[in-house]
């Protein structure tokens, strides 16, 4: 199990991400648009960096829903590896087994 504190972390990040999503997808459409001038393009900048660091994705860590593990997730059923196997021996996970041959 991971430390709380860091299951708590990501979750505020999670939360940050998504308060300042509208802004930082406005200030990169004005970055990026060809037809904006160099002036628009530098205050954009200047505007995108003083957001929260923890307000870009990228920082966000994907963790297992149960155990908080950061490593072996599958990002299709949100688990990590121990639990998603767990689970589907249990017969939680439909459509999922343990393969056999």
């Amino acid at each position: 199990m991971a430390k709380k504190s860091m299951i708590e972390r990501e979750r505020k990040r999670a939360k940050t991400v998504a308060r300042f999503a509208k802004k930082r997808a406005e200030l990169k459409n004005i970055i990026g648009d060809a037809s904006a001038t160099a002036e628009d393009r530098a205050a954009a900048m200047a505007k995108l960096h003083k957001l929260p660091r923890n307000a870009s994705p990228s920082r966000m860590r994907n963790r297992c829903a149960i155990t908080g593990r950061p490593q072996g997730y599958y990002r299709k059923f949100g688990l990590g590896r121990n639990k998603l196997r767990e689970e589907t021996m249990s017969g939680n996970i439909p459509g999922l087994r343990k393969a056999s041959w």
